[in-house]
């Protein structure tokens, strides 16, 4: 372990330098303001961004109208005032320079975090194909945050806001998407989601370093990221300096004289390859290296010079994008789609050259999505119809892998360090509105139950603390049941994580769980029923944040009560009453003081449930569904499965 921590620690030598001279130009508007965003309701709405120290800039939406001035660091910030329900409207901004944004909406703003499975697209669940061309619900909006860790918190983000279509919701959290759904059609509110998520990583990584520096477990890794920070400032080169180097080095289209991102390269002797389609599965074959595509696009006349919105599905690895030789945008990650605004300053009716440089370091390679996310269309305008991009593109291999040198690499790749994701991905959405959060997370700390009863609820009460809409409602989904089934009862990780979720929704007023112990399998860690999993989290919300009047959770134990060789156990969330489904109840365990546990019958008395069994005379205890895999079945009659628990707390 030292060895790997030894190779991660070296890699962190190329991270993004702390440098202000040498970080990229700050944008006039923060990146997550774009056209078809959601703004949370009916509290103040913080909007931001970067200007000339002193600049006046003001910011207005529905007659409503906020102004601040440049501070001495260029950052400006208005507070909105707070506005119910509404829209579409059109936000403008005014000073440095002039946007408007257009189609915004008023409504509810979520954030979709956690590992695989909330970054688990829509293509990849039950029913998919079904779900997707039924998913045309423009009052959901989709923000898909990118990818990046850091050392210190971001102030950037990459990503646009999108309306929910067939087109869009394909590569989008289905968890979130399923969650968004729900809320949508109960409450006829626009609903925004924000995915911030990314697969196999660990809680800790989502914590800032100073909450976590309030953990003991935790204060040796937030010494060593001070130390790396002190590592990172002292370099002389950003990791930006660095990449631009190594591109002009190992790239002949990024060479210093070369213009292969420009319209009027002359492409002869290129290739043509038709688009969507991993580069293996065509002539090229079997590339890991650097590729270029074209693209001619005609422009309508009544389009040039306004903002377009240009999708590229996602692209395996890295991209660099440029329409009319004007850079709109660059990713690093294969899973993501690329969504870019195209600044009008850069349209022109007739012609315009679409390039885009992609490194691919193993896999597929290149453009991969569906073809209907290839598209440019007219931004913020529904009514006008997309120009397709997928077909033919023009293609030149430019460099294979084998002949260049080790590309720098941003943290080492490796997200899974305290502090990274939270610096990269949710540092730079911050003081955004919210109402609030879900998480799916728990998969990566299986084995550190104990440790995640207090980093849970650490990471949960840090952001609500920086996020500053008060103790904003957070809801969790206990994780599904997983591995092979045990013949005899057992003291699994998976039941000690999932235990600490409980214990965390529990202790917490505005927190709740989404139990999904009846949806797992045993050879799948990506349960495809998402539709349950989302379907659950909303209830949490509807019940707990809205104030429905309705059944929102499964059975919870409550208390027990020893009855001579029986157990009783009581419930809370018993809705309209407890149910076995298929049968007798199963999953019951029961044991004496010893703790040695054996299978238990189980009956359900009216509102309690008596556990016994037969070679136990004094039961002292009883678990539910306690195994990484349990076979159970105890629901309340509103089909809402109980948690697993133990009674010997």
């Amino acid at each position: 372990m030292e060895a790997n921590l030894f190779l991660l620690l070296t890699a962190l030598l190329f991270t993004t330098s702390a440098d202000a001279q040498n970080a990229p130009e700050k944008p006039f508007l923060h990146r997550l303001f774009s056209d078809n965003m959601v703004l949370q309701r009916d509290i103040a709405t913080p909007v931001w961004g970067w200007a000339k120290i002193g600049t006046e800039v003001s910011v207005s939406l529905n007659g409503k109208e906020a102004t601040a001035k440049a501070d001495a660091n260029g950052k400006w910030m208005v507070n909105l005032p707070a506005q119910p329900v509404g829209g579409p409207y059109e936000l403008k901004v005014n000073g440095q320079e002039e946007v408007t944004l257009k189609n915004v909406m008023l409504g509810d703003v979520w954030i979709c975090s956690g590992q695989s499975n909330m970054e688990w697209g829509m293509w990849g669940t039950t029913n998919s194909k079904e779900e997707i061309a039924a998913a045309n619900h423009p009052n959901i909006r989709l923000y898909t945050v990118a990818k990046k860790i850091s050392l210190e918190p971001e102030e950037q983000v990459a990503g646009q806001w999108q309306v929910c279509s067939p087109e869009t919701v394909g590569g989008f959290s289905a968890v979130g998407f399923f969650f968004g759904r729900k809320l949508n059609k109960e409450l006829n509110v626009a609903i925004g989601l924000i995915n911030s998520s990314w697969g196999g990583t660990i809680c800790e990584a989502w914590a800032s370093a100073e909450a976590l520096n309030e953990l003991d477990d935790f204060k040796p890794a937030i010494a060593r990221l001070k130390e790396m920070i002190a590592e990172q400032n002292n370099t002389e080169k950003s990791f930006e300096q660095k990449m631009q180097e190594w591109w002009a080095q190992n790239d002949p289209g990024s060479a210093k004289d070369a213009v292969w991102e420009k319209a009027e390269t002359n492409t002869e002797g290129w290739k043509t390859m038709g688009l969507p389609k991993v580069w293996e599965q065509t002539d090229l074959g079997n590339f890991d290296g650097v590729v270029w595509f074209r693209k001619e696009v005609t422009v309508p006349e009544e389009w040039a010079g306004k903002d377009l919105a240009l999708g590229l599905g996602p692209i395996d690895d890295r991209d660099t994008t440029w329409f009319n030789g004007v850079k709109v945008g660059e990713m690093n990650t294969w899973n993501q789609a690329r969504n870019y605004k195209v600044p009008g300053k850069a349209v022109k009716a007739g012609k315009n050259v679409i390039a885009i440089r992609v490194l691919d370091t193993g896999g597929g390679g290149g453009l991969y999505g569906q073809p209907e996310e290839l598209k440019l269309s007219l931004s913020g305008d529904k009514a006008s119809k997309p120009i397709s991009l997928s077909g033919d593109w023009l293609f030149k291999d430019s460099t294979p892998l084998a002949k260049t040198s080790q590309a720098p690499r941003q943290g080492g790749g490796n997200p899974n360090y305290s502090s990274f994701l939270y610096n990269g991905m949710i540092a730079p959405l911050i003081p955004s509105a919210i109402k609030g959060a879900i998480w799916y997370q728990g998969e990566s700390n299986a084995g550190r139950g104990l440790q995640y009863r207090t980093l849970l609820p650490t990471m949960i009460k840090d952001w609500r603390s920086r996020f500053g809409v008060g103790e904003f409602p957070f809801y969790v989904v206990q994780l599904a049941n997983f591995m092979r089934v045990e013949e005899q009862p057992s003291d699994p990780a998976w039941a000690h994580l999932r235990e600490a979720q409980l214990m965390t929704a529990l202790n917490d007023p505005n927190c709740g769980l989404a139990v999904i112990i009846d949806i797992g399998a045993a050879n799948n860690i990506h349960p495809t029923n998402k539709q349950d999993v989302g379907h659950r989290l909303a209830l949490s919300a509807l019940g707990q944040a809205y104030g429905k009047d309705i059944v929102h959770s499964g059975p919870i134990y409550k208390s027990m009560k020893v009855e001579g060789s029986s157990i009783r156990l009581t419930f809370d969330h018993i809705g309209g009453g407890l149910v076995a489904r298929d049968g007798a109840l199963k999953g019951f365990a029961i044991a004496g003081a010893d703790k040695k546990f054996v299978w238990a019958d189980a009956r359900i008395d009216g509102d309690t449930i008596v556990v016994s069994s037969k070679g136990i005379e004094s039961p002292a205890m009883v678990r539910y569904a306690w195994a990484n895999n349990p076979i159970c079945n105890l629901y309340n009659k509103e089909a809402l499965p109980a948690s697993p628990f133990r009674t010997d707390q």
